[in-house]
């Protein structure tokens, strides 16, 4: 499988991505998780990065583009992109490295979400402070408040979690990532599925359709 999955932020993608990638047996490849392990090493890419990310903003594409095309190339039994590309000019450095790889795009599926719902979900999410456990106030809340179920430690609201982040960061996507949708429906094969819906819901959907893509590509 290769596919690319789109959405704002909170809509579900990094959830979504790992349940299917297992499902699929593909590899999840995330570019924010990828960069927040950088900066927890404090290596010369997190260093560089850090200050994008705290404040909400995009990584500069040609940093992006260099890790992410290193973890495709290692990626043979096929993956799953998420949260990249988010700029069309990082969309057309994919298309041109996969066509100089000769690989393409099964299908490119975009995660719709309303932004108030986005703003509720986001500024409820908590994430253990020593395990990196995620939790969530309104869907998945801890056993014991402000405590993590696997280790203890405290909770914390990731400073991209605030309210003023949270709408900073979707008024970066609504300008620079959402006429990604409009460059894909013409460059492959696009899908859209409503992320306000149950969880499970969503999930049988984008299995579906990638299902689909993968055995008309095959």
């Amino acid at each position: 499988m290769r596919a690319v999955l789109l959405g704002c932020p909170g809509a579900g993608k990094g959830t979504q991505s790992k349940i299917l990638c297992e499902r699929f047996g593909a590899a999840h490849i995330a570019s924010g998780d990828l960069f927040r392990s950088e900066i927890e090493k404090q290596s010369p890419l997190g260093l560089k990065v850090q200050d994008y990310v705290q404040k909400g903003m995009l990584v500069p594409d040609g940093v992006v583009i260099e890790l992410i095309a290193s973890k495709l190339d290692a990626s043979d039994a096929g993956w799953l992109l998420d949260g990249f590309p988010r700029t069309h000019d990082q969309a057309m450095a994919l298309d041109k490295w996969l066509e100089q790889n000769g690989k393409g795009i099964d299908a490119v599926v975009y995660i719709s979400m309303k932004e108030d719902e986005v703003v509720r979900r986001l500024t409820s999410r908590r994430t253990c402070g020593s395990c990196g456990a995620v939790y969530n106030l309104l869907t998945k809340p801890p056993r014991e408040e402000g405590k993590c179920d696997a280790c203890g430690a405290a909770l914390v609201q990731r400073s991209d979690d605030t309210e003023a982040t949270v709408r900073k960061r979707l008024m970066v996507f609504n300008d620079l990532t959402a006429p990604l949708i409009s460059y894909y429906k013409h460059a492959h094969d696009f899908f859209e599925v409503d992320g306000g819906r149950d969880m499970a819901v969503v999930t049988e959907d984008l299995s579906k359709i990638l299902g689909a893509a993968m055995a008309k590509g095959a």
